[in-house]
């Protein structure tokens, strides 16, 4: 292959600036009509508003969290309403227009700003409720939170939502309909807020609850679901419409999915406390997903997340195939952090997917390497994607135990996707990168300090540290870092570091949100409880088989939504149902939370894959059927821990040292027979050997690692044979 290349796709690093900007780079150039279609640019006085919001939205968690903490519920409300306002003031509910000439006409908007009186009129009402509180009033009079809040808000929270479909304005101008739905989820949140810090709180869920409760309720929950459907797709939404429907259709259902059923009233006045969509979901991201969310973006602004980038280039650039194992380091890096494998796609994809195309990797396998690696990022410890944190909320089990058990399936993970690559390198004949091509090794280990954040991150965490601690000295130290490197924070960069963190932020409560929505739906109607039976059934025929069918419920309820989201509602079906089963709990949540994972790159919705076609310029199909194969461990690695739970550090050390070693030889020889590839070719009898020895080595015993061993000694020996007899050794 000719050495002759087109410029490499980033900065590459001048005796000055050694560090490129490879992922800020990325981040400003990339086509927001491909990322984002329907986000709002704005300019002037209105980008002033929104960036301050943004600005105050992420100060106030901050602020929350370590300095004033406020009531539970409280937070979580205004940490959703705040989502929802900046939501809706960045995110258009339609196609814009190309240009003010092809618009909405005029009488729409007339009749989106005739809307803002209704809103206006329940948000003055709840100032009214507020009064009369106070006041001494024990109680609002139900008519007026009926026929003065909640008629109003539900109506014209829905008429806003649909109109907001049809308003067409250009990108830069603001949808009045938008603004309606601003006001109604500010006067929804404000209700909640009210009587959530009065007494009435504990009728919640019984016939003595406030019908306003409802009202508020039913009106958050469809701002939830139209703002989710904007940032994040109609998959989560469709997923909990039908469970929304479940809950009024149960009681005429047969078998198993029968159940008494639940009032309109009694549902909603309870589904909007922490039993549902203020519970785990909103709990973690609430907390731990917006500090660490606050913590990539100062990484970002800081530059430091380039550093991982030009970091994993120089490391591993050079070698056969070398684009590709950048785009393994460097994704697995930046998604831990990142927390949706299809935005780490097109963080890191834009610039190691052309890079791959360039060396000679067909635009498809280089689609699906971005996407299994960026994948993997989200259960790679210690972060993983705030999914440690989810399950030790869900759990009890301490976030240490969880991230320790999470790392030699994430060794195995990551250690599939490289042999994948490796074998197709070599298989194929492919290059590196050129030294020029390449940061320079010895600039990067002279910025090694850059490490810093990421280190007392997980120093803080195994000191004791709480995990609110840890993120918030993390964050810190990006900044104070950045004072010794070429690319100082001041004030200025301090500020659209949080103004980055409430941008960012936006999709992933909006979906914690509408998970919610679900959990609550499947601890009230209790459908989990039977589903658990179900597989209890199931196990009394084959544990394999109700293993199984939780793989495929598992996938089935990730598919298109976000890696968080996907692992809160399987957390909820599944999970109990697997330690019903006799599963351990730690083992039973990991089992969910790798195929709720994985959903990214599964066909036929694979997220992750998607958006890595979109960069790549391959069909979406065909590079979701790819990532498949080359993130094929994942979908094996979960069935070890039930056969081998040392892999999850159960047991003694030298029966983890066993598992793990035999085990990531056995990947090893999977990638092969998957490739065609060990120490050169592979085919016929010697692939479907080599497949027994690697099936023998995952399993994890005694006696098939022993068998397993010796077939890998014996294809080592006979494929060393025949290079050395070959005339033109490989």
């Amino acid at each position: 292959m000719s050495h002759k290349t087109d410029p490499i796709p980033h900065a590459v690093q001048d005796e000055d600036h050694p560090v490129a900007t490879s992922t800020a780079a990325i981040a400003d150039g990339v086509d927001e009509e491909v990322v984002e279609p329907n986000r709002r640019v704005f300019a002037g006085w209105q980008f002033l508003l929104f960036a301050g919001l943004a600005i105050a939205y992420s100060g106030f968690h901050l602020f929350s969290l370590n300095v004033y903490p406020i009531e539970t519920w409280s937070f979580r409300i205004v940490h959703i309403a705040g989502a929802l306002i900046l939501g809706y003031g960045l995110f258009a509910g339609a196609r814009f227009a190309e240009s003010d000439a092809v618009a909405s006409p005029a009488w729409l908007k007339g009749v989106a700003l005739a809307l803002l009186i209704p809103a206006a009129y329940t948000l003055f009402q709840v100032f009214l409720m507020r009064q009369a509180l106070n006041g001494g009033a024990m109680r609002i009079d139900p008519a007026i939170e009926s026929l003065h809040f909640g008629y109003p808000l539900m109506a014209t929270t829905a008429a806003a939502i649909v109109l907001s479909w049809f308003l067409r304005q250009a990108r830069h101008r603001f949808n009045p309909a938008d603004l309606v739905l601003m006001v109604c989820a500010i006067a929804a949140a404000g209700y909640l807020l009210l009587i959530y810090n009065t007494p009435l709180r504990a009728s919640t869920g019984t016939s003595f609850a406030p019908i306003g409760i409802s009202w508020a309720a039913i009106a958050g929950s469809l701002l939830i679901l139209e703002l989710t459907r904007r940032v994040a797709g109609l998959a989560l939404v469709v997923i909990s419409a039908v469970f929304l429907v479940y809950v009024f259709a149960g009681p005429y259902l047969p078998g198993f999915l029968g159940y008494p059923g639940l009032s309109l009233q009694r549902f909603f006045s309870q589904v909007y406390t922490d039993a549902g969509i203020l519970g785990p979901t909103t709990a973690v991201s609430s907390t731990y997903i917006i500090l660490f969310i606050i913590f990539a973006a100062f990484l970002q602004a800081s530059k430091v997340g380039d550093y991982f980038v030009n970091f994993a280039f120089a490391a591993a650039g050079r070698a056969r195939g070398g684009p590709a194992k950048v785009s393994i380091f460097a994704s697995g890096l930046m998604g831990m952090i990142n927390g949706t494998s299809a935005g780490n796609v097109v963080s890191t994809g834009s610039l190691t997917i052309p890079l791959m195309k360039k060396v000679g990797y067909p635009a498809r396998s280089a689609g699906a390497i971005e996407a299994a690696a960026s994948t993997g990022g989200q259960i790679m410890p210690p972060i993983m994607g705030a999914g440690a944190f989810i399950m030790a909320e869900v759990t009890g089990i301490p976030y240490t135990e969880i991230a320790i058990a999470a790392l030699i399936p994430a060794i195995l993970y990551f250690a599939s996707i490289y042999f994948m690559v490796d074998f197709e390198a070599a298989r194929k004949g492919m290059r590196g990168m050129r030294r020029d091509e390449i940061p320079r090794f010895s600039h990067l280990v002279k910025q090694a300090y850059l490490f810093a954040p990421i280190i007392i991150l997980v120093a803080a965490l195994f000191m004791g540290y709480s995990v609110i601690r840890a993120g918030t000295l993390a964050t810190a130290s990006a900044a104070v870092v950045s004072w010794i490197s070429p690319h100082k924070m001041g004030i200025r960069s301090i500020l659209k570091a949080l103004q980055l963190a409430g941008t960012m932020s936006i999709q992933i409560i909006a979906v914690c949100a509408c998970a919610g929505l679900i959990v609550g739906v499947i601890s009230l109607t209790g459908v989990g409880a039977r589903f658990s039976s179900l597989l209890l059934g199931l196990a009394g025929v084959s544990q394999l088989l109700a293993l199984v069918f939780a793989m495929l419920i598992s996938i089935l309820l990730g598919m298109g939504m976000p890696t968080t989201a996907a692992y809160a509602v399987a957390a909820s079906v599944v999970a109990p149902g697997l330690i019903n089963i006799g599963i351990q709990p730690l083992v039973a949540h990991f089992f969910v939370f790798y195929f709720a994972v994985v959903s990214a790159i599964t066909p036929p919705v694979a997220l992750a894959s998607y958006a890595a076609a979109g960069i790549s310029g391959d069909n979406p199909m065909g590079t979701s059927v790819a990532s498949f194969k080359i993130g094929l461990a994942a979908f094996i690695v979960p069935f070890m821990f039930f056969y081998s739970p040392a892999m999850l550090m159960e047991g003694s050390a030298l029966q983890i040292l066993r598992v793990g070693v035999t085990a990531t030889l056995g990947i090893v020889l999977l990638s092969g027979v998957v490739q065609k590839w060990f120490f050169g070719p592979v085919n016929g009898v010697t692939r479907l050997v080599m497949l027994v020895g690697a099936m023998f080595l995952i399993y994890g015993g005694i006696y098939t690692d022993v068998a397993g061993l010796a077939i890998a000694a014996a294809l080592f020996v006979l494929q060393r044979r025949q290079l050395a007899s070959s005339p033109h050794p490989t």
